[in-house]
């Protein structure tokens, strides 16, 4: 249940989230892309704007990268109480099915 809590998707989730904002960074100043070289060097360019859309990116990657974990860790234990009923279904009438037979 801990892991359900959003604080807590938010801090595993958050080298999930570098992952995609590094490379945008290195990208910006290692000079890569003309484009966006030229466009952080202009006046209109607001430093500000980027570190808030970086800290959205890592933010919701986080949170959705964790939350899809969760999802898969509860499908699968879904199936697997599934296949435990099957199993345990199948062992009763395997057990209770020669007994009708015999009467």
């Amino acid at each position: 249940m801990r892991r359900k809590k959003t604080v807590r998707q938010f801090l595993l989730g958050i080298p999930a989230g570098l992952l995609i904002v590094i490379p945008i960074v290195i990208n910006l100043v290692s000079g890569w892309n003309k484009g966006a070289a030229m466009e952080a060097n202009s006046q209109d360019f607001n430093p500000g704007v980027l570190l808030v859309a970086l800290l959205l990116i890592v933010g919701f990657t986080a949170i959705f990268w964790q939350r899809h974990k969760w999802d898969m860790f509860e499908q699968r234990y879904r199936e697997l109480l599934a296949k435990r009923d099957r199993q345990a279904g199948a062992t009763q009438t395997s057990d209770e099915g020669p007994a009708e037979d015999e009467r």
